[in-house]
């Protein structure tokens, strides 16, 4: 017979009822959640962003439901302290204990903002760029952490530059990489950031004055890079960084002569 328990308050608690279908759920919990979040920066203070959340747990399959609104209790309350590592830990082992889990998984999405300086007459603006933090935590094991950030590049063709009498075509692009590292390690996002955009033909500023779009077209011309080449480099990059074991590049040019964009991927885990 089915059983339906009580709460303090005297309602039937229907998601602690017992479920009989004998099957387990890996993942459930809230999605789409968007809340302020402070992330740590590398200077020691912390930037207020957007955040979109994805927060969930394991639920046995004796168990009907799970409490929906303690995911969003547990994610108010972690809204108000700076987040990176250290914290996404200490987050899911609070999941994982005020829901009775094994087990517990977040993505936070955000866009991140860094100040850049332009290259010659040293305006500074803010570049957004968009990131991932991604962990789980089973019970009693170490955290299973992964980050993600997407960088805005110009490429110039190779191609195009050796068959023209003058100019070559070029163009915006986004590299993307996520990387996982090893218990104990993390590279702030602003060190990312600066490593990614050294790998394109030129990098990507929000103000530019006309002396600054001088250089950045020459720039490009002096060094021109096919997305493969775009990719290459950043797979020689990545592997450099202390304590990555195992990272995922994507780089996607949208390409100004053709109506579709020039796309590269890899993925590796790298040998300590």
């Amino acid at each position: 017979m089915k059983q339906t328990t009580q709460g303090k308050s005297g309602i039937k608690d229907v998601q602690n009822s017992c479920d009989e279908r004998g099957i387990a759920i890996q993942k459930v919990g809230v999605s789409d959640v968007h809340l302020p979040f402070l992330i740590k920066t590398k200077s020691g203070s912390f930037q207020s962003v957007l955040a979109k959340i994805k927060l969930a747990v394991d639920l046995p399959q004796e168990f009907k439901g799970t409490h929906m609104s303690r995911f969003i209790e547990i994610l108010s309350d972690w809204s108000q302290k700076p987040v990176s590592y250290r914290e996404v830990e200490y987050m899911l082992t609070d999941t994982i204990d005020r829901l009775h889990a094994m087990r517990a998984h977040i993505d936070i999405h955000f866009k991140y903002f860094i100040e850049k300086a332009a290259p010659v007459s040293g305006l500074k603006s803010m570049l957004d760029y968009d990131c991932v933090f991604s962990a789980e935590l089973v019970r009693g094991e170490q955290l299973d952490f992964m980050f993600g950030i997407t960088v805005p590049f110009t490429s110039l063709c190779p191609c195009s530059k050796e068959i023209s009498h003058y100019g070559a075509h070029n163009q915006r692009g986004t590299m993307r990489a996520k990387i996982k590292q090893l218990p104990g390690k993390f590279i702030w996002i602003e060190d990312l950031a600066a490593m990614m955009e050294e790998q394109g033909s030129c990098q990507v500023y929000a103000l530019l004055k006309r002396e600054d779009e001088k250089y950045v077209t020459e720039k490009a011309y002096e060094n021109p890079k096919f997305v493969e080449d775009v990719l290459r480099d950043l797979v020689l990059t990545l592997r450099k960084i202390d304590g990555v074991e195992w990272f995922e590049v994507e780089c996607e040019n949208y390409e100004s002569i053709h109506n579709h964009s020039a796309y590269a991927a890899h993925v590796e885990c790298v040998e300590q």
